[in-house]
């Protein structure tokens, strides 16, 4: 999910506890569980946001590697602020030009690309294919 500050354009990652990597929140889809459903629990485990509000879905990235559907939604910030958990040891707002080198790669990729469809003021869901490099 990309949670951006409206008014600084800049958007949060988390740092993972677990490998020295910047990533988006959020997670996987549980059974029984829809796509969008799934986004708000990750939110809550990893960054303890609770009162978000999902506003469009920006993405449908496909992983053939893995055949993975990744679902990117977009909201924005609210007055709630994030928290350190056990899956997150840092929290921080980036602008696109000042995205830390560890961010992974795949992640970098969906922030690129919400930038240049937000640039060019393009409101489509875009469906990609993702392949680690």
């Amino acid at each position: 999910m990309i949670i951006l500050e409206k008014e600084t354009d800049k958007f949060l990652l988390c740092h993972r506890r677990d490998k020295d990597l910047w990533n988006l929140p959020g997670g996987r889809v549980e059974e029984g569980e829809s796509p969008w459903q799934a986004v708000l629990r990750e939110i809550q485990e990893e960054i303890g946001l609770s009162s978000l509000v999902l506003e469009k879905l920006i993405g449908v990235h496909f992983k053939p590697d893995k055949n993975d559907l990744v679902f990117t939604f977009l909201a924005f910030k609210n007055n709630e602020e994030p928290i350190l958990t056990d899956e997150a040891d840092n929290i921080a707002y980036f602008s696109a030009d000042e995205m830390p080198k560890n961010t992974a790669v795949l992640q970098k990729e969906r922030i690129i690309e919400f930038f240049k469809n937000k640039e060019i003021k393009k409101n489509d869901v875009v469906f990609f294919n993702q392949i680690n490099k």
